[in-house]
């Protein structure tokens, strides 16, 4: 999902600033262009947070955090030129749903930190 975030975030960047360009020429004064930056740049962040700490457990709750902020943020602000926010923002809402799956899953990456360090400290001593 890391990857994937990270490659939508070059497309969700370019419809918005393109909506951007519709909204300026229609005078329609709506943000769903700034919404659609606020998803991508979202996007971009639980991407590489999904992608760097894998196996920690509480970086992982936070990209989950991170996709459901994105989601509200986008379906709250949708508006009648960039409809696209709708799938951008339920495409986030399914990452958010999909991490903690992996994190069941892979449940031995989790706890396997803390007891390679206990097993360290003990060879220490």
């Amino acid at each position: 999902m890391g990857i994937i975030s990270i490659v939508l975030f070059i497309v969700v960047t370019f419809q918005s600033c393109a909506a951007g360009i519709g909204n300026a020429l229609s005078s329609n004064k709506e943000i769903s262009e700034s919404a659609g930056l606020f998803l991508a740049f979202c996007m971009l962040i639980a991407g590489i947070i999904s992608i760097i700490f894998k196996s920690n457990k509480g970086m992982t709750i936070t990209a989950i955090v991170i996709y459901v902020i994105a989601f509200i943020i986008g379906i709250a602000n949708v508006g009648t030129i960039y409809k696209d926010l709708i799938v951008w923002s339920i495409l986030n809402l399914i990452f958010a749903a999909l991490l903690p799956f992996h994190m069941f899953e892979y449940m031995e990456w989790y706890g396997s930190d803390k007891q390679n360090n206990v097993e360290n400290n003990d060879t220490k001593e």
